[in-house]
């Protein structure tokens, strides 16, 4: 007799657990709310759609973001396939037309014969094993269930997105395409700025008007003050650590040099593709709280984009974690439910790929596959972290970061080099001791 299981959300963590467990001849029940209840954030109806961005970070092995996908492809992810088949040129990174990726994720859920899924929204934990992978968007009657299970408060934050714009509306006599450092093919288009229109920009960024907190709160925020992933910072909030803070970051102008005399910009502004068709593409580290008309005002400053046309504006939108070292498991199922395991960023994991690579980690230790993993990788490490108290602050989101892999036996000062033997230590290490038993 096969085994059930009800999952709950269907992003990115709910739906790689669902088509691993289902692989592995469980039933699986998956809920998702949309379309009959809405988010603040999700444009479409379909599975692990992409809200935030539609880059899964670099690829490359001396980051983080890089390693995490090799430890995830060796442990058999389905949705990072998928990802790959359904990717735009990034450079060094993953990015993916979102709207093909979401549909071909939905196909695969909704085709598959042990998948049952049920469109409507779930307000409370049912018996039965679970996994509650409703994210940061996690409805206020589920969380109303979650504060009475845990008997503690929940943290709760804001995330901010950046806007697309309608390719037609850029400047080609002024935008450029170039590959930092000429490295690989241009697959990003650069708007480059000279001091006095980058700072025109940042002082109209910082003088603009933003939504207030009021229109977002609920009964679970009541604060005067946001709280944000450093990662989805709203650009903003980043002018105002200082005038110079973006061209020292996000529009850092080294290796963008100028085509027409190879001279460097004052700072550059960077432009990804948002499909396959380059006939959208999403303004990098422009995530926003300004309001709509503002953001038309500001962003049409960028060199090249003065009649941009916007076919969605930044926006924020609630999200919500729980406080991990206190309400879990060391198998990551909940203290007061051990038959409730908590996937994705509800879990206070940060990242599409880390998202994806937790659903996938819960499958398999929900299979029986997986009882730890080595501490030299990402994924063991984020998974320590879910589970241990910060020594002196409050928990907060992990992601897929060097920092928190354990050092080399040897001092090495090269730190490209550092980071290259980092992973292939943890590839070693992961490989030693397991594989996807789907291709054994």
């Amino acid at each position: 007799m096969s085994q059930q299981i009800t999952i709950i959300g269907g992003g990115l963590a709910g739906s790689e657990a669902a088509l691993q467990l289902a692989q592995r001849g469980y039933e699986v029940e998956l809920w998702e709310m949309r379309p009959g209840v809405r988010t603040e954030a999700h444009q479409s109806d379909d599975f692990a759609e992409l809200v935030c961005s539609n880059s899964l970070k670099s690829i490359r092995l001396d980051t983080g973001a890089g390693l995490l996908k090799a430890e995830m492809r060796i442990l058999g992810s389905i949705l990072l396939d998928i990802a790959e088949k359904c990717k735009v040129p990034a450079g060094h990174a993953l990015a993916v037309d979102r709207e093909l990726f979401a549909k071909a994720v939905t196909a695969s859920l909704e085709t598959h014969p042990n998948i049952r899924i049920i469109r409507k929204e779930a307000c409370e934990l049912p018996p039965g094993k679970v996994i509650l992978a409703t994210g940061p968007l996690t409805s206020d009657p589920m969380m109303r269930h979650l504060r009475e299970i845990l008997g503690e408060d929940q943290l709760f934050f804001f995330d901010a997105i950046a806007p697309i714009i309608d390719a037609d509306s850029i400047d080609s006599e002024i935008v450029y395409a170039k590959a930092r450092y000429d490295k690989g093919e241009a697959d990003y288009l650069n708007c480059a700025f000279d001091r006095d229109q980058y700072y025109t920009f940042v002082d109209a960024l910082m003088t603009a008007e933003k939504h207030e907190a009021r229109e977002f709160e609920n009964e679970f925020f009541r604060s005067d003050k946001f709280s944000f992933y450093e990662n989805c910072m709203p650009i903003e909030e980043l002018a105002r650590r200082g005038r110079d803070t973006l061209r020292h970051g996000v529009m850092r102008p080294m290796g963008l040099e100028l085509p027409s005399t190879g001279k460097k910009a004052f700072a550059v502004l960077q432009l990804r593709a948002e499909n396959n068709d380059f006939s959208a593409y999403n303004l990098v580290g422009c995530q926003t709280m300004l309001r709509y008309p503002e953001q038309k005002r500001v962003f049409r400053l960028i060199p090249g984009l003065a009649n941009a046309s916007f076919l969605r504006f930044g926006s924020i939108h609630r999200n919500s974690y729980l406080n991990s070292p206190k309400v879990l498991n060391p198998d990551l199922s909940l203290k007061n439910r051990h038959d409730v395991w908590v996937a994705g960023q509800l879990s206070g994991v940060e990242g599409y790929a880390e998202c994806i690579a937790h659903g996938m980690l819960i499958a398999r230790i929900i299979a029986g596959e997986i009882e730890s993993l080595p501490p030299e990788t990402i994924l063991g490490q984020i998974w320590r972290r879910l589970l241990t108290d910060p020594p002196k602050s409050t928990f907060s989101p992990v992601n897929a970061n060097f920092g928190i892999l354990p050092g080399l036996d040897e001092n090495v000062r090269d730190k490209k080099l550092k980071r290259e033997m980092l992973s292939k230590r943890a590839l070693d290490k992961l490989l030693e001791c397991h594989q996807d038993p789907l291709e054994q």
